[in-house]
C-alpha cells in the first residue's frame, strides 16, 4: 500500500470514529420510550439513560487526556473503542434479565469509551494530512457525526421500537405471565442491534490497531498555562452555556418520541422517523451556519438562533397536536450550530491555556446529564408537554453568551459533538 493511500485509510478510521460516537448517542432517545416500557419507569427515570451517558464526560475527560500523554493518542483511541464495544455486548445479559440498573451500566460504559474517542479524534483528524487542508477534513469528519444522528433513530425506530404500547386497560387485562412475557419480549429487541453495534466497533478497532498513526507533538507551554483560568470570564461563561445548551440538546431530543406520542398521538415507530427526519435537518442546518458565517458574525447568528428556539419550544409548549411537533422539528435545525460556535468562542484567546479551557467546556457536556432528568420531573409532575419549558430557559442562557461575544467578528468552529 502506497504512503498516500496509507493516509487515506487511516482518515477514513478516524472519520468513522466520528461515525460511532454519533451514532451511539443518537440511540438514546430510542431507549429512552422503549426501555420506559420494557422496564416499567417513570419519565425521571427514564432519564437516567441520558444521565448515565452524559456523567461520562464529566468524570472522563481529564483522565481520557492524561492517559493519552502517557500512552499516546492512538492508545486512547483503542481503550475507548474496547470500552465501547464491552458497553454494546453488555446489554445482552442486561436485557436477559431485564435490570434497568444494568443496562445504565452498559450506558455508562459505552460513554467511558465515547469519551476517550472523542477526545481523541478532533486533534488526530487534523494531523492526518497537509494542515492547509486541516479544516476541510474536521468538516468531512463531522458530517458523518451528522449522519450518525440521522440513521441513528431511523435504523433504532426499525430494529429496537416494536410499535406496540399497551393501554392501563390492556396491562390490568394481563396475567402477570402474560405481562412478563410481553415485557421481556420487548427487552430483547436491543439484543441483536447492540451485538452488531459491538462487532463493528471491535473490527474498526482491530483495524486501528495494525494501521500505522502519526504521533501528535504538542508544545510545552507549561509557564503560560499556568496562569488560572478562575480570571478567564469568557471561558467560564462559555462552559455554563454550553452545560445549559448541552442539557436542551438533549432534552429535545431525548423526550422527542414520547412528546410525539402523548402531545399529537403518533405511534413510537412513526414517531422515531420523524425525529431522524429532525436529525437530518440538524446535519443540514451544520452546514447551512457554516456557511452563513462567512457573512454574519458566529455570536449575532449564535443569538439569533438561540431566540428563535426559545419561542419555537414555547410553541411547542402551546400548539396542539401535530403543529408542537413540527416546532420541535425545526428546534433542531436551530440547534446545530450552537455547541461548535459556544466551544470556539469560550477558548478564544486563551493561548497556553486553551487545552486546559477545551478541558473545561467539554466537561460542560455533563449539563446532559442533569437537564433530562429535571425535565423527567416536571413531566412526571405534570405534562410532556409542559416539561419542556425546561430547555426553553436553557436557550436564554445561550443566548445572553451570545450577546457578551456580540464584538467577535471571527471565529473559526474546531470542534463539533
Amino acid at each position: 500500500m502506497t504512503t498516500a493511500r496509507k493516509s487515506l485509510f487511516a482518515v477514513g478510521l478516524i472519520t468513522s470514529l466520528f461515525f460511532l460516537w454519533g451514532f451511539a448517542l443518537h440511540l438514546n432517545p430510542i431507549l429512552i420510550p422503549h426501555l420506559k416500557k420494557a422496564c416499567q419507569l417513570t419519565d425521571a427515570q427514564s432519564a437516567l439513560i441520558d444521565s448515565a451517558s452524559y456523567i461520562a464526560y464529566f468524570l472522563l475527560a481529564i483522565p481520557a487526556g492524561q492517559f493519552m500523554k502517557r500512552f499516546g493518542y492512538k492508545g486512547g483511541i483503542l481503550l475507548g473503542l474496547l470500552l465501547f464495544a464491552g458497553g454494546a455486548f453488555l446489554f445482552y445479559p442486561a436485557a436477559a434479565a431485564r435490570s434497568y440498573p444494568f443496562f445504565l451500566v452498559a450506558l455508562f460504559v459505552i460513554a467511558c469509551g465515547l469519551t476517550f474517542l472523542e477526545t481523541a479524534a478532533n486533534p488526530y483528524i487534523t494531523v492526518l494530512g497537509d494542515e492547509e487542508s486541516a479544516t476541510q477534513r474536521l468538516n468531512f469528519a463531522q458530517s458523518f457525526n451528522g449522519l450518525a444522528a440521522t440513521l441513528a433513530p431511523f435504523l433504532g425506530g426499525m430494529f429496537i421500537l416494536s410499535g406496540n404500547t399497551l393501554s392501563a386497560a390492556e396491562e390490568a387485562s394481563m396475567s402477570g405471565g402474560q405481562l412478563d412475557a410481553y415485557l421481556n419480549a420487548e427487552a430483547a429487541t436491543v439484543q441483536v442491534p447492540y451485538l452488531l453495534i459491538g462487532g463493528v466497533v471491535l473490527l474498526v478497532a482491530l483495524l486501528l490497531y495494525f494501521t500505522r498513526l502519526p504521533d501528535i507533538v504538542e508544545e510545552d507551554r507549561g509557564a503560560e498555562a499556568s496562569h488560572p483560568l478562575l480570571r478567564e470570564k469568557n471561558l467560564l461563561l462559555g462552559v455554563l452555556a454550553q452545560f445549559f445548551y448541552i442539557g436542551a440538546q438533549v432534552c429535545v431530543s431525548s423526550f422527542f418520541i414520547r412528546f410525539s406520542q402523548q402531545v399529537a398521538g403518533i405511534g413510537e415507530k412513526a414517531a422515531a422517523q420523524y425525529l431522524a427526519a429532525a436529525l437530518l435537518g440538524f446535519m443540514i442546518g451544520r452546514f447551512m451556519g457554516t456557511f452563513l458565517m462567512r457573512y454574519i458574525p458566529a455570536p449575532r447568528l449564535l443569538a439569533v438562533y438561540s431566540l428563535l428556539n426559545f419561542f419555537l419550544v414555547l410553541l411547542a409548549v402551546i400548539l396542539p397536536g401535530k403543529f408542537s411537533v413540527y416546532a420541535l422539528m425545526g428546534v433542531e435545525f436551530f440547534m446545530s450550530i450552537m455547541f461548535p460556535t459556544i466551544f470556539s468562542l469560550s477558548i478564544r484567546g486563551l493561548g497556553g491555556k486553551t487545552k486546559e479551557g477545551s478541558s473545561l467546556v467539554i466537561m460542560a457536556i455533563v449539563g446532559g446529564a442533569v437537564f433530562p432528568v429535571l425535565m423527567g420531573r416536571v413531566s412526571d409532575m405534570s405534562t410532556i408537554q409542559t416539561a419542556y419549558l425546561v430547555p426553553a430557559f436553557c436557550f436564554l442562557v445561550v443566548f445572553y453568551f451570545a450577546l457578551k461575544n456580540a464584538r467577535v467578528k471571527h471565529v473559526q468552529l474546531v470542534t463539533a459533538h
